[in-house]
């Protein structure tokens, strides 16, 4: 017998004693997303005794690529993604494939997609391919006819505007509610870009039963927080993390992203509501019920970074029924969950007013004063990096080019940095929660971004990167040769490569420039002609901007490494009940740093921990020493930890099948440069 359980029961009533199988049944193991759970087979006593109990290797990881699963395991059967978004089921006590689904058909994949995992509900499972939305049949993997156009949905459709061209995907899977399947999605953070609708579609047929306009149309409610028309051009404002369900009360509850473009907003005076929201709808029908904008004219792609999750905290002698959101800035805002009320003050903070031409910030913004924030909050000298004397003094020359004086400096062309960076602070793997302490357990990122905005030319591209070391007029210098004639000597796709890898002494740009910037930086240096008046006559109309990004990327040092003080990520528990920060500790380290005596520096980390009713939490996480941990989750003192193929950039899960308990976490890597992967481990103790 498998049991089908709500993980908030269970808090209370524990798992009956004797069940021999236990689902994780959906993303981060409920629908309230705590990431908690009662099985307790593996204790703070016996962990280290964990072994690997079968890995699987998808076979299909590719340079660049990540896996960022979630699996689900319902009566035995895991299922989850691959690198390249093939949907598998396995037998989730031997890992042994039971069928595959190829949206594809086999061919190569184009890009890196990165993506969180299925939905399983009765007959079916439920994902998402770029544009479409599958229903495949459980025990076979095939597309059910009768969903949809033959087995699929567009999420293009049904936008109240036409998108064709567009991408409009889904990165997190939804969740069920009755027949409704209620889900966000994911669109471009440039402009164009579609709308962030939060819909929900009948999950027999795929019909569009309801939307919710995060950009709202003429009449709605926060239609004045924008400029007229702009429901018919305005994109982003998007549930891209997931949405979370009280089914009891029939609510369902979305964090947003900003809107787009992220980092200059002429084109959308106003506080832009509802992005950078917590919104409440009724799940049914998609009204609002209560919605709080936690940040207003968002410039600096300040997403709500995870769904929020539901909690239970004690507030005067009162148990009250909360929602507890995380932002990439380290703040933890709690709100009561019928009336959207703050359980902790907000303070509310004048903002810098300079900004680009035509861009207008808001006056002020809104913060929490309690908890404390879970990241640094603003970067000085003092905070600079002192791994070496050498790191120090390259740190500091970029925070001196990239003058910030305050942590809300709106984007500029002389550059800014952002701290917390765009990473967070808080990311999408989002906090787990104990329900039976109040603890809210948050992994957080501390590494700060830089950014500069040029006009919106070739020639400024070009002066803003290349120009310092090439000369203004591409004719070289000490530090660089001429490229004037560079076309003869090098292929548009060779000066690509060298673009987005670096060479020699020049840095890769990869990472720091979105693919139309690299494509145009290459058209000037093959013509030495700026195609951008040209191509804004093609294209004319409210979506050009007169602003591009000229650079955009980690703050490192000279090595490589981040250019701020250690630590470079924590791992932290945070006292809903008394908001306070209970413990904090460094999560990660760097290998090289490491045998060289560095230790506990923390690094970047994607993916969140789950937290067990025994003591337990469990997570994955960092991006360079490939390991799963286990900690004591009272005091974050380290229990165990084991190593990995790859890294784990994603959320475990734990389950029961015939009466083992087992932990699995997808091991794709990908990120920042580390290494890709394919490969699933699952964990358990050895047999009795």
């Amino acid at each position: 017998m498998t049991l089908r359980f709500a993980l908030p029961l269970l808090a209370l009533l524990g798992v009956p004693a004797g069940a021999q199988s236990v689902d994780w049944p959906v993303y981060h193991g409920s629908d309230d997303h705590t990431h908690f759970t009662t099985l307790a087979q593996i204790t703070p006593g016996n962990v280290k005794q964990l072994r690997v109990a079968w890995t699987f290797d998808t076979g299909d990881a590719f340079p660049g690529s990540e896996m960022q699963a979630n699996p689900i395991i319902v009566d035995g059967v895991l299922y989850a993604t691959t690198p390249k978004l093939q949907v598998f089921a396995l037998d989730a006590a031997t890992g042994r494939q039971q069928w595959r689904f190829d949206p594809l058909n086999g061919a190569p994949a184009t890009s890196r997609i990165r993506h969180r995992g299925v939905v399983v509900t009765g007959d079916r499972v439920l994902f998402n391919y770029r544009n479409r939305l599958y229903a495949l049949d459980k025990r076979t993997g095939r597309p059910i006819p009768t969903f949809g156009d033959s087995g699929w949905v567009d999420l293009r459709q049904g936008l109240g505007r036409p998108v064709d061209g567009l991408s409009v995907s889904a990165s997190t899977p939804g969740v069920v509610f009755g027949n409704l399947l209620i889900m966000g999605s994911t669109v471009p953070e440039q402009l164009p870009s579609a709308p962030g609708d939060i819909r929900a579609f009948d999950i027999t047929t795929g019909a569009l039963v309801w939307s919710f306009h995060t950009i709202p149309h003429p009449g709605e409610f926060g239609y004045d927080t924008w400029p007229a028309e702009a429901w018919t051009i305005a994109g982003g404002a998007n549930a891209w993390s997931g949405v979370t369900l009280d089914s009891a009360r029939g609510l369902v509850f979305a964090a947003t992203g900003s809107a787009s473009y992220d980092f200059f907003g002429a084109n959308r005076l106003g506080d832009n509501l509802f992005a950078n929201s917590v919104i409440a709808l009724d799940a049914r029908t998609g009204r609002r019920v209560w919605h709080h904008q936690v940040l207003r004219h968002d410039l600096w792609d300040r997403d709500l970074p995870a769904a929020p999750v539901l909690v239970t905290v004690q507030r005067e002698g009162r148990t009250i029924d909360a929602v507890a959101q995380i932002t990439k800035t380290g703040h933890t805002f709690v709100f009561d969950r019928v009336t959207g009320a703050s359980l902790f003050p907000l303070a509310e903070q004048r903002m810098p007013q300079q900004a680009l031409p035509g861009d207008r910030p808001a006056p002020s913004q809104q913060f929490p004063t309690s908890p404390p924030p879970f990241a640094r909050q603003q970067l000085t000298a003092a905070d600079l990096t002192r791994r070496t004397p050498a790191a120090y003094r390259a740190a500091l020359k970029t925070f001196r080019e990239y003058a910030t004086p305050h942590p809300y400096t709106a984007p500029n062309t002389r550059g800014i940095i952002i701290y917390p960076g765009v990473d967070g602070g808080g990311e999408w793997g989002g906090p787990a929660f104990d329900p039976t302490t109040g603890l809210l357990y948050v992994n957080s990122n501390e590494m700060a971004w830089l950014l500069k905005l040029v006009p919106r030319s070739d020639a400024s591209l070009y002066d803003a990167n290349c120009a310092g070391c090439h000369g203004a007029q591409r004719r070289g210098t000490a530090l660089g040769p001429s490229l004037v004639d560079i076309a003869t000597r090098r292929t548009r796709e060779q000066l690509t490569q060298v673009v987005r890898e670096g060479t020699g002494r020049m840095p890769a740009f990869g990472g720091a420039m979105d693919g139309a910037a690299v494509n145009d930086l290459v058209n000037f240096l093959v013509t030495g002609q700026d195609a951008t008046k040209e191509r804004a006559a093609r294209a004319p109309g409210p979506t050009t901007l007169p602003y591009r990004t000229a650079y955009f990327d980690i703050f490192l040092d000279h090595e490589g490494y981040p250019g701020v003080k250690t630590p470079w990520g924590t791992l932290n528990a945070i006292d809903l009940n008394r908001g306070t920060i209970a413990w904090s500790r460094p999560l990660g380290e760097y290998p090289k740093l490491a045998a060289k005596g560095v230790r506990n520096t923390g690094t970047d980390n994607y993916g969140g921990a789950i937290v067990t009713a025994n003591g337990l939490l469990f997570i994955a996480a960092t991006t360079y020493d490939n390991k799963i941990r286990a900690f004591d989750k009272r005091t974050g003192a380290l229990l165990w930890e084991h190593a990995l193929p790859f890294a784990g950039n994603a959320t475990p899960s734990t389950y029961m099948v015939n009466g083992t308990q087992y932990l699995v976490i997808a091991c794709g890597g990908g990120k920042n440069g580390a290494p890709s992967g394919g490969v699933y481990v699952a964990f358990a103790l050895p047999p009795r």
